[in-house]
């Protein structure tokens, strides 16, 4: 007898139950595919790390007494699709059966969903042992009600016991910081260095390229500095705990041009490739919390994103899909300006954002949400170039934490099924975040005229084309009753200035 296990590229879990014993009955196949490469244009940085994790991750399995049958991009015997190479290797090693971990992206589970029937092979699908909450629980929870974030939120710190007084109370006598976490940075305290050391992948930066898969981004292929193995994963963590967690609650929706990471963890590409596991992270989080090194407003923030808003958009993905990705409730059509894909703006806001993510595949969330993401919705482009230009530039972007964050939260084109208004903002809001704006070609002042910032004008342009849907929101009140106290003339030159930048977005 001969057991096939799959083995994909986001689940490096070596704490999976498969790799507790040792048998000559089993064999581990992973493999580097097209299929996985060119369903968009990743990020350089993003195929370099997710193959070289793979191959280390091999490498450790061998080293642990475990078989493995390993595909690289150009073998002359990849069929660089998971599934004919499945059949493949099945019919080589004579397997018998099959076992695979579920997947997580909607799309490859259904690819592999199929394999009993391309192999004639019985096949079994096992829990990923990674996430705190069953998928399945998750989708018959989230089929019919989204439930807030923040509920959600709130019963996953009640079900695991964490930063709860005796009484099943919050510590501190409040469930969310968030009102704490919003302090522009002043350039003090000093931003920790990156987490992790260079490592030289130019060999296989060569395989890639010679395979022709295409990419975005620099690869930066002799200084790779993404932990590609759980040992600098778990390093990486420490780093975060110890020296940057501390400051990450006041500033962790600050912005600036100085810093590319501020006081982020960059931890999502090791946890969403299952390098490290969400119960670990949190556990470091609060143990630095009850040991005083870390107030409680920064170890709730982060808990917040870890067993909050991640477990949450997962539900979201796995309830709603495949529908959920086609989703456009504000009718969004333009397309995304040139420049996304260069940064070539005179916006210094989004020319350093993007410029940033195509140099180290990585932004944090509110430049992501609040530049970028911001900038797409003003300008109503289509939701479906915006999920793959995310799903292709960030390292840590898988569907299924990428869609709910971009056609969801970001683009609003769920209708509201996650967030109870559109995220849209001026540049007034950049302003008390960052330091973007000062020396920027535009005026963060000016609604119209010569220099006057583009998310300005774009700004009120959404909330009037919009204003049917949105005016009955509270949450939108006041910028309703704002626009309305402007003078005739102030607004007829801002609609306009609008019209003006939204027939030439290219050349912002």
């Amino acid at each position: 007898m001969t057991i096939l296990r799959l083995v994909l590229g986001d689940q490096l879990n070596a704490g999976h139950p498969w790799f507790r014993e040792v048998s000559d009955d089993v064999v581990y196949l992973m493999m580097e595919v097209r299929s996985e490469t060119d369903y968009v244009r990743h990020h350089a940085q993003k195929v370099l790390a997710i193959f070289a994790a793979m191959r280390a991750f091999a490498d450790a399995l061998r080293t642990s007494g475990h078989r493995v049958h390993y595909l690289r991009i150009g073998d002359p015997a990849n069929r660089q699709t998971l599934v004919d190479n499945v059949v493949a290797v099945a019919a080589e090693r004579g397997a018998t059966r099959i076992e695979r971990i579920e997947a997580d992206e909607w799309r490859v589970e259904q690819a592999l969903a199929a394999l009993s029937a391309h192999t004639g092979l019985p096949v079994e699908t096992v829990d990923a042992a990674h996430f705190l909450c069953d998928r399945a629980e998750l989708a018959q929870r989230f089929a019919t009600r989204v439930p807030r974030m923040e509920t959600f939120y709130r019963d996953m710190r009640r079900r695991h016991r964490l930063l709860l007084d005796a009484d099943d109370a919050p510590l501190g006598g409040q469930w969310n910081f968030d009102a704490d976490n919003r302090v522009k940075w002043p350039g003090t305290p000093a931003a920790p260095a990156w987490p992790w050391q260079p490592k030289d992948c130019s060999d296989l930066w060569t395989e890639i390229v010679a395979a022709g898969v295409e990419t975005i981004g620099e690869p930066q292929a002799d200084r790779l500095a993404w932990p590609l193995t759980r040992r600098e994963a778990r390093a990486g963590l420490a780093h975060f705990v110890e020296t940057v967690l501390p400051h990450f609650g006041r500033f962790q929706d600050a912005m600036s041009p100085r810093e590319d990471l501020l006081f982020h963890s960059a931890l999502s590409f090791a946890l969403n490739v299952k390098l490290l596991q969400p119960v670990e992270v949190v556990q470091a989080a609060i143990a630095a919390f009850e040991a005083g090194r870390v107030d409680l407003a920064a170890c709730e923030g982060f808990l917040r994103q870890i067993i909050g808003w991640r477990e949450f958009v997962r539900g979201v993905y796995w309830a709603r899909m495949p529908d959920y990705a086609g989703l456009n409730a504000l009718v969004a059509t333009r397309p995304l300006p040139a420049w996304f894909w260069t940064g070539d703006t005179g916006m210094a806001c989004l020319k350093h954002a993007i410029g940033q993510s195509l140099q180290l595949a990585y932004a944090h969330h509110i430049q992501r949400l609040m530049l970028t993401g911001n900038f797409a919705l003003l300008a109503g482009c289509a939701p479906d170039e915006v999920d793959t230009w995310y799903l292709g530039i960030y390292i840590d972007a898988f569907e299924w934490v990428e869609l709910p964050n971009t056609r969801g939260m970001s683009q609003y084109a769920d209708g509201g099924l996650i967030a109870s208004k559109p995220y849209a903002a001026s540049a007034a809001y950049i302003g008390r975040q960052s330091d973007y704006c000062r020396g920027c070609r535009y005026d963060a002042k000016r609604r119209h005229g010569e220099r006057a910032c583009p998310f300005n004008s774009l700004y009120w342009d959404f909330l009037l084309r919009h204003e049917a849907r949105f005016a009955s929101n509270p949450r939108m009140a006041m910028p309703y009753r704002n626009w309305i106290r402007l003078p005739e003339d102030e607004r007829r030159a801002t609609l306009a200035q609008a019209t003006f930048y939204l027939e030439r977005l290219d050349t912002l």
